[in-house]
């Protein structure tokens, strides 16, 4: 089956062709500066065939994810450098959503009440939701025939318990508001999680730590196959220290931050998602390859970015080793996970009393392109292992599946 796999952003719209016949990605692309005000509202595709290597590039008017799902469509079929003969041949759309709030537990093919339950969740992803509906949208006017999917990044932790998901407050609060944990990049978490348990040979009487770091990290507890308790939180902003998020902290934080600096409560909610983390930290940048050269050069605070992030994550390691009463596994994902052996190396040092035994050589030997790597010397009674995440995959696995059954 050919689907198409959306990713839609404020301003952009990426997107995957999958064969999930043969499991081969056939064309992948972007649309950037979607609706940006300006002279113009000039936006830019950038398609590739993967299959012939030819690629395209052009400037043109994208004032909404409509105009460019429909220049997303030209590039599939184009006869120079597209991979379809037709939409005809494209049999399902499968979207990437970041919050499904308490609504959905699994992917769900699109209804007017599943687009009516997405609608309710613009306040607790407000910067993703509406673009995500704004793809939606733009699949349905172009490809109006086609099955939508809709994968969510919160669903694979929605098997956590009250006493893990529950905060603090007045219940009436969760009940009106439905203020609770819901944790993210579940996608990827519920990847490597099944590629880990695949290493293992069992779901049942396992537990795994699976730690998805990047520019946004999150870690989580996967027992039996299902999560028990996750890093984020009612947003992406909780957790482990993060490029230009602060993580965790201290509630009380955030009223003195806004006394002393005169804050509003919105400046305070981007002062804390974007000059925080590693960037304000450091003071460098909030890319860790800034930051490992800033290390590089003798720069302290950058040294104390990457040492908070370490700290924390051996820490959440322990947390859900207690939480699960034990640990089998720990998975390391995503773009820190995968390209940063010191941060591997700091998360697992001073873990031999729960059975870790970490391999530093083969930790440091990795190269790309990244593989599934063991990082856990042949004795170590926990496995260590670096598994590139593939939410992508995940997204087209679901959307065929829910697809399929239409068809039976």
């Amino acid at each position: 089956m050919n689907v198409l796999v959306v990713n839609a952003g404020s301003s952009s719209l990426k997107y995957q062709l999958f064969d999930t016949t043969k499991n081969v990605v056939v064309a992948k692309g972007l649309c950037e500066r979607i609706g940006i005000e300006g002279e113009s509202t000039i936006g830019a595709i950038s398609h590739k065939n993967l299959i012939t290597e030819k690629e395209h590039k052009a400037n043109l008017p994208m004032p909404n994810h409509t105009v460019a799902t429909k220049y997303v469509v030209d590039a599939l079929v184009n006869a120079e450098y597209g991979c379809v003969k037709s939409m005809s041949e494209i049999e399902a759309v499968g979207h990437r959503i970041v919050h499904g709030g308490a609504y959905f537990s699994e992917s769900v093919l699109l209804t007017d009440d599943v687009l009516a339950k997405l609608e309710l969740c613009r306040d607790l992803a407000p910067l993703h939701t509406p673009a995500h509906i704004q793809g939606i949208q733009g699949c349905l006017e172009v490809m109006p025939d086609v099955p939508q999917v809709l994968v969510f990044d919160t669903a694979f932790h929605q098997t956590m318990a009250p006493e893990a998901y529950m905060y603090g407050v007045p219940y009436e609060v969760y009940e009106k508001y439905a203020v609770r944990r819901y944790g993210a990049h579940g996608t990827s978490h519920r990847y490597v999680a099944g590629e880990m348990l695949k290493v293992l040979g069992k779901t049942e009487g396992t537990k795994v730590v699976t730690c998805h770091l990047g520019n946004g990290s999150s870690i989580s507890a996967v027992k039996d196959g299902k999560v028990v308790d996750t890093s984020m939180g009612f947003t992406p902003l909780a957790g482990v220290l993060m490029g230009t998020r602060c993580g965790d902290m201290d509630p009380a934080v955030v009223p003195f931050i806004m006394n002393k600096e005169g804050l509003t409560p919105d400046e305070m909610n981007n002062y804390m998602n974007k000059k925080c983390g590693f960037l304000g930290i450091s003071g460098v940048s909030s890319d860790c390859r800034d930051i490992e050269a800033a290390i590089a050069d003798g720069n302290a605070r950058a040294k104390l970015a990457l040492d908070m992030l370490g700290y924390q994550i051996k820490k959440f390691i322990g947390a859900y080793s207690a939480a699960m009463g034990g640990l089998d596994a720990i998975v390391f994902t995503a773009g820190i996970g995968e390209n940063t052996p010191s941060i591997r190396a700091m998360a697992c040092e001073g873990l031999e009393y729960l059975g870790v035994e970490f391999d530093n050589e083969a930790n440091y030997a990795v190269q790309r392109p990244i593989k599934t790597t063991c990082l856990s010397k042949d004795g170590s009674r926990v496995k260590i292992y670096l598994i590139p995440t593939n939410e992508e995959l995940v997204i087209a696995s679901d959307t065929e599946k829910i697809v399929s059954e239409l068809k039976k």
